[in-house]
């Protein structure tokens, strides 16, 4: 069964057992489960669901494999001729998460 989840901002087609890396959970630790509750569409072939905007009663189940950090991003920033230069590094924060089932 296919389903297209929308979680931190991003949406994604899932099946069971997919691993995906998301933006981080908050107050999560490693081994702790996630209900995703905005279940955009779900099902497979004739039974395949398409909500307005959400699935009512629809979740996927999903467990946090990992919290980490990503790789570094820098931000340079230069202005021609005024000696202005800037340098800023971003890490952003993710968690590593493995679809356990789709309930729709």
């Amino acid at each position: 069964m296919k389903a297209t989840i929308k979680t931190q901002g991003q949406q994604f087609t899932v099946t069971e057992g997919d691993i995906l890396i998301v933006n981080r959970y908050p107050g999560t630790e490693k081994g702790s489960t996630v209900e995703i509750k905005d279940v955009l569409a779900a099902g497979e072939g004739e039974g395949y669901k398409v909500g307005t905007p959400r699935l009512v009663g629809a979740s996927v189940s999903a467990k946090i494999l990992e919290n980490k950090r990503g790789d570094k991003v820098i931000v340079f920033k230069k202005k021609k001729r005024k000696g202005m230069e800037r340098k800023r590094g971003h890490r952003q924060e993710l968690s590593v998460i493995k679809i356990e089932s789709i309930n729709a």
